[in-house]
C-alpha cells in the first residue's frame, strides 16, 4: 500500500510539450508510471512519444484542455509544467475536470495567484501538491514530478520534505542502507501551498505499509512546530528524533546560534 500515487494512477501532463515537460515526463514513463494524456493549447489531435520502462516506445494523445483529456483517458492524475504566469489557473483547470491529486512543479508562481488557488480548492475534492516542489513517487509504482527515480527503493518509511535536495540526499543514504520507502513526497517550500506536514502525516499515519515516517523542515516558518505538536498527540510509528524535535520545541538544532525557527534565514538545502 502507499499513499495518494500507486501503479494504478493514471496521469495527464500539463505542459507536456516545454522542455521541461517532455524532459520530465518522458522520465516519468520510462519509470513506469502511466502517462495516458498530456495538454497543450493548440496541440489536440497530435500525439507525445517516449520509450516506456522496457524499451517499447509509447504514444500519448495530446488534447487542448484538460478536462478532455480527463473525460476520454480516465485520468485521475495531473503533473504541471505549465509556466508561472499560467500555472494558477492550470491547478485550477485540472481541480475543474476532477482530478483527485494535481501536483505542480512550476516555480515563482506569484502569492497572490496562490491565495486565489489555496481557497478555491479549499471547497474542492481535489489535492495539492506544491509548487515548487520535486512531486511524489513510490517506489516500483509511480513516479509524479522531477525527483531521479533509481535513487528510490521499495519499503515502509514514508518520507515527507519541504526540500527537495534534501529529499533526494535522505532517500539516498535511505536506500544505500536498504531501508526502503513507503511513498515520498516533497510539499515545497513556498509560503501558500497545497498540502503541509500536517496533513501528509496523516496520511501516513493511516497507512498500515508505512512502520516510520521521516520528515524534513526547512528554517523559516512553523510548519515543523505543527508537525511537531501533531506527531507528539497522533503519531504512534514514529519515535525519537527526526529534523525537528517532537515535543514541540522551536529552537533550530541547525543555524544561526540562538536564532528561532520562527525567524526566516531562506533555503538551507
Amino acid at each position: 500500500m502507499s499513499i495518494l500515487v500507486n501503479k494504478n494512477s493514471r496521469v495527464v501532463v500539463q505542459g507536456i510539450t516545454g522542455s521541461a515537460g517532455s524532459f520530465h515526463t518522458k522520465q516519468c514513463m520510462e519509470y513506469g508510471t502511466q502517462v495516458v494524456a498530456g495538454v497543450t493549447p493548440y496541440r489536440g489531435g497530435t500525439v507525445f512519444e517516449a520509450e516506456g520502462p522496457v524499451g517499447n516506445r509509447l504514444q500519448v494523445p495530446l488534447f487542448d484542455t484538460v478536462i478532455e483529456a480527463v473525460r476520454a483517458t480516465g485520468a485521475d492524475t495531473s503533473v504541471i509544467f505549465v509556466p508561472a504566469a499560467g500555472a494558477a489557473d492550470a491547478i485550477l483547470e485540472a481541480a475543474d475536470a476532477g482530478c483527485a491529486l494535481v501536483v505542480c512543479i512550476t516555480e515563482g508562481i506569484p502569492v497572490l495567484d496562490m491565495i486565489r488557488v489555496k481557497g478555491t480548492l479549499e471547497n474542492s475534492k481535489t489535492r495539492l501538491i506544491g509548487p515548487n516542489c520535486p512531486g511524489i513517487i513510490t517506489p516500483g509504482q509511480c513516479k509524479v514530478g522531477i525527483m531521479p527515480g533509481h535513487i528510490h527503493l521499495a519499503g515502509r518509511i514514508g518520507v515527507i520534505s519541504r526540500s527537495g535536495t534534501l529529499t533526494y540526499e535522505a532517500v539516498g543514504q535511505l536506500t544505500e542502507l536498504k531501508l526502503g520507502q513507503s511513498t515520498c513526497i516533497g510539499i515545497g517550500g513556498d509560503p501558500v501551498g497545497g498540502l503541509d506536514f500536517v496533513q501528509v502525516l496523516e496520511l501516513f499515519n493511516g497507512d498500515p505499509d508505512t512502520d516510520a515516517i521521516l520528515l524534513i523542515g526547512e528554517i523559516g516558518g512553523t510548519a515543523e512546530q505543527r508537525a511537531a505538536e501533531y506527531i507528539k498527540k497522533n503519531v504512534q510509528k514514529t519515535r525519537g528524533r527526526v529534523h525537528r524535535r517532537h515535543d514541540g520545541a522551536s529552537r533550530q538544532t541547525h543555524g544561526p546560534r540562538g536564532r528561532h525557527y520562527f525567524g526566516r534565514h531562506g533555503h538551507r538545502g
